[in-house]
């Protein structure tokens, strides 16, 4: 067992050597759409409506059909927006969406987005009986499906074991997005090679924002914009990398999807700014560091 300290050296942002983004770049933005499978049978990931009495129920029919408006409306909103703007995000998805909802996968997979493991399922790795067979039967059955091995991993719910990056790293993943403690991708050792950890977000996550704590949409923009335009004037000095992390039956919520459009066409109208996927930041970095020790 290797604790999470255990698999990486300090390293103070100021004191690394800058590296520099293609074509004079100055910041990145990876967009990040959720999309996962709520088994019935089980309690559900999330609640918009608790239980009168605080009794739960099984179905949880409310809470089941509000995951469901966004794969049925929710997600349609999030891709025609992305593809107005010429995005194509990393779509983190559990591998059942491929086999339960083909219609959605088969819509990222034709506007060429980015598959990333989610898990089987939406439920927390700790819990896996057989932890090296859930990530195989993930990326074999989006692999299956796209014809591509997923290189990222995002556990569900950021959920991971002192075990999981040898785990991942020994099925072939290349860079994961659970570990939120930088805004430069870094590297983390595992039994089986180094993985690169990519900039993501529990900050700016619709979940954390307007289902853990209750916000409105209209501070999930200001949120996001204050992010935005605090790495950007950073990135004066150095490269900076934004995480935006969205689901589709929180965001894409007819109330809520006009302010996140205005997020994107504020960063539209910033000079140097690259919206890439998870694995093109990967590459990018690989190629940036191959002759250092970073």
């Amino acid at each position: 067992m290797t604790l999470p300290q255990e698999r990486f050296k300090y390293s103070a942002i100021v004191d690394r050597p800058r590296l520099n983004l293609p074509g004079g770049a100055r910041m990145v933005v990876w967009t990040v759409v959720n999309l996962e499978v709520w088994n019935i049978l089980r309690p559900m990931a999330r609640q918009i409506l608790p239980t009168p009495g605080g009794n739960s129920l099984l179905p949880d029919v409310p809470n089941w059909t509000w995951h469901e408006y966004g794969m049925r409306v929710g997600f349609w909103r999030l891709l025609a927006l992305y593809q107005k703007l010429g995005i194509c995000p990393t779509v983190s998805l559990n591998a059942r969406v491929c086999l339960d909802y083909p219609r959605v996968a088969q819509a990222c997979k034709d506007s060429h987005w980015e598959f990333m493991g989610h898990g089987f399922e939406q439920g927390p790795v700790h819990n896996e009986k057989d932890q090296p067979g859930m990530i195989d039967r993930s990326l074999s059955v989006i692999e299956q499906f796209t014809g591509k091995r997923p290189v990222g991993w995002l556990g569900p719910g950021l959920t991971q074991t002192n075990d999981t990056p040898d785990y991942l790293a020994a099925a072939g993943i290349k860079y994961i997005a659970d570990w939120v403690y930088d805004d430069e991708p870094t590297r983390i050792e595992t039994l089986h090679g180094s993985l690169v950890t990519l900039p993501f977000s529990v900050e700016c996550n619709d979940i954390t924002v307007m289902v853990v704590q209750n916000h409105e949409a209209g501070y999930w923009k200001q949120k996001c914009l204050d992010t935005f335009n605090r790495l950007f004037k950073e990135s004066e000095h150095r490269p900076k990398f934004m995480a935006i992390v969205v689901h589709p039956f929180i965001t894409a919520q007819p109330f809520r999807i006009e302010y996140h459009e205005q997020i994107y066409e504020h960063i539209a109208a910033k000079p140097g700014v690259l919206n890439w996927n998870g694995e093109q930041i990967l590459d990018w970095y690989l190629k940036a560091t191959a002759d250092s020790h970073i």
